[in-house]
């Protein structure tokens, strides 16, 4: 039933939405030098790798210099692209990653094989599901990156705080698996976007 809303949703949002992304992508191109789109490397269901697309929100070759964005104005971040980071707009290529079946619209971000390669046996069990574009850590952890800023060591605080915790409530998810909960969190982020704050 799942797959059949992710379907459903993905082809009507990139319909609707698709004069929309046309713009995006030529702002993008006029605001700064390189391509429209970002394309990395993630984990995803049965701990497969494949590629999450996402607009491109910051200079050629930023992921070099670190994987963790800290910071709103992290100086790596262009001028667009920090407008369609605080909206999350940059995500939203990601649909046709849930209309191919390598992402759901809701489940756990798919992370980094680096990161991945740290889970617990327990951990791991959120690769069981498709990764989502959100999911319950994506909104508490909506301003990560401000919390990142005020950090001594922004990778081990990610690590061995903000991880686990994001894997603790993708795990109650993942065990709580239903369509009533699948919308729901589909409300909450759309919520908490509107209004520019975390919902708990």
């Amino acid at each position: 039933m799942i797959r059949f809303f992710d379907i459903l949703f993905s082809v009507f949002g990139i319909i609707i939405l698709f004069p929309f992304l046309v713009v995006i992508s030529i702002i993008i191109k006029i605001n700064s030098s390189g391509p429209v789109f970002y394309k990395q490397k993630r984990v995803g269901i049965l701990n497969s790798d494949f590629f999450v697309w996402k607009f491109r929100t910051m200079k050629l070759n930023a992921d070099k210099y670190g994987l963790l964005t800290v910071g709103g104005r992290d100086p790596r971040i262009t001028s667009f692209g920090f407008f369609l980071r605080k909206y999350k707009l940059d995500e939203l290529p990601q649909l046709f990653n849930v209309f191919s079946g390598s992402m759901s619209l809701v489940g756990p971000r798919p992370e980094v094989r680096t990161y991945v390669s740290q889970y617990s046996e327990e951990q791991i069990k959120i690769l069981r599901v498709r990764p989502g574009i959100t999911d319950w850590a994506s909104i508490k952890y909506r301003n990560e990156n401000a919390i990142l800023e005020n950090s001594k060591n922004p990778e081990h605080d990610y690590i061995h705080v903000i991880m686990p915790d994001k894997i603790k409530y993708n795990l109650i998810y993942i065990n709580n698996l239903n369509i009533n909960e699948y919308f729901k969190i589909i409300f909450y982020t759309l919520f908490s976007i509107i209004y520019s704050k975390k919902v708990k």
